[in-house]
Parts: C-alpha cells; sequence; structure tokens
C-alpha cells in the first residue's frame, strides 16, 4: 500500500505540474481548472489514497463497478461523476450515488435521471455531452448527441425536476473532421459553451481533455479535465 501510496502521489504531482504549466502558457489560472481523477477499473482501496493525497473529483464510466465502489468510499467527502454511456436500466442506481451525470445525449435519458432524482430526493448535475462526429439527429460513435440537438436537451434538462444543467461535455472524436485535431475540437466546444450560456448563464462547466490532450483542453478554455491513465497508471486489457 505504501508503494502504490507513493507511485500514485508521483503520478498526481506530474499531472498537477502540466496542469499547471497548461495554464500558465494559456494565461489561465490553475484554480480555473478541476481535475477529476477517473478511476474505472482500479479498486476502491486506489480512491481511498486519491483522496488522502487530496482529489475531491472522481470519475466512473460503468454502474456495475461504479455503485459498490462509491459505497464502499461514502463516508469520503468526494464528488463523483459518471462519464460513460449510460443505459436507463441503469439510472435508478447512477442517481444514487453521482452528482454528476457528464453524458446526458437523449430526451429519454433526462426524462430517466429526473424520476430517479426526484425519488431519490436529490439533484443532479448534469452535462450535455456533445459528438464532434455526430451528423444531425444521430448519437456518436462514443455517445453525444449532434451539436444541433444542443439546445433542445438544456431546455429539457432545466425543466426538469431534480436537475442541474451544469454544461457540456466532450471526447475528443476518433472519426470525422475533428479526428485528430484535438486543439480544434475543444476550441469549437468552447464555441458551444459560449452559446448554451446566453440562454442558461449557470452552464458554465466544460468538460474535455483526458490523459493525452489535457494541455489542448486548458489552452481551449477547459473548466475540467478528466485524467485517468496518467494518475492509476496503464489499465489492464480486459478479456
Amino acid at each position: 500500500m505504501t508503494d502504490r501510496r507513493t507511485q500514485l502521489a508521483a503520478n498526481l504531482a506530474r499531472v498537477e505540474e502540466r496542469i499547471a504549466s497548461a495554464c500558465a502558457a494559456a494565461g489561465r489560472k490553475r484554480e480555473e481548472v478541476t481535475l477529476i481523477v477517473v478511476t474505472k477499473t482500479y479498486p476502491a482501496s486506489d480512491v481511498r489514497i486519491l483522496h488522502e493525497l487530496g482529489v475531491r473529483q472522481v470519475a466512473e464510466n460503468r454502474d456495475q463497478d461504479a455503485a459498490p465502489k462509491a459505497a464502499a468510499c461514502a463516508d469520503l467527502s468526494l464528488t463523483w461523476h459518471f462519464v460513460g454511456q449510460l443505459q436507463t436500466n441503469k439510472v435508478r442506481s447512477v442517481a444514487g450515488y453521482a452528482d454528476v451525470v457528464q453524458s446526458v445525449d437523449r430526451v429519454k435519458l433526462v426524462t430517466a435521471l429526473s424520476a430517479a432524482a426526484v425519488r431519490g430526493e436529490r439533484e443532479l448535475g448534469c452535462l450535455i455531452q456533445v459528438a464532434l462526429d455526430a451528423e444531425s439527429g444521430e448519437r456518436g460513435d462514443r455517445g453525444g448527441v449532434a451539436p444541433d440537438a444542443i439546445d433542445e436537451l438544456a431546455d429539457a434538462v432545466e425543466a426538469a425536476p431534480g436537475l442541474r444543467l451544469d454544461g457540456l461535455m466532450t471526447v475528443a472524436p476518433l472519426a470525422g473532421p475533428y479526428a485528430g485535431r484535438q486543439r480544434a475540437a475543444f476550441d469549437r466546444l468552447m464555441e458551444f459553451s459560449s452559446r448554451l450560456r446566453g440562454n442558461h448563464p449557470a452552464a458554465n462547466m466544460v468538460s474535455a481533455g483526458m490523459s493525452a490532450d489535457l494541455e489542448d483542453a486548458v489552452a481551449a478554455g477547459a473548466t475540467h479535465v478528466r485524467v485517468g491513465t496518467a494518475v492509476l497508471g496503464v489499465r489492464p486489457r480486459l478479456g
């Protein structure tokens, strides 16, 4: 455990240095960017170490892994983000521990999240996941809605009991015009964010960037970066 703590502390320090350097290069204050550590596939013991090291925001992408982990860490002051594609049959469970759902990409999901939040007497923050590789009316390969559906979903979240519209999220696309162009993708997301805030001023959260491209996200103006591998190490292949 001591070795693991040393390893995580060193990794976390390197990521912190990267974020600080990216902020300095972009003329931004370090406190403008929040680190979310993506703990998927790693045990609750790692989450506990990260908490000891000062991490307060963690993310998961599979309910079957996240639910028991969140329960095992219920005594810690953590904000849990759900970042994976979410099926409606998992919504009730996710709404029990997640503070923010970053992968809202259809009205049916908004309806289900609202019902679960009200039932659990909770308020869930919601980010609309934007798919920069999706054509109008379609969803992206990695989840998310086409840009022209942002306004409709934002209005649905805003009107839904138990939900709070926090902003936008994207994953750098692997196909389409922004494939391999992370900075351009994140700049485009910021344009959508600026437009969204015109009608929803409080929806100012922009979640973008991961281990490989967090500098591009910070340069574009992201408020939150989601980092897993650079903190926890390379994940073992499944199967």
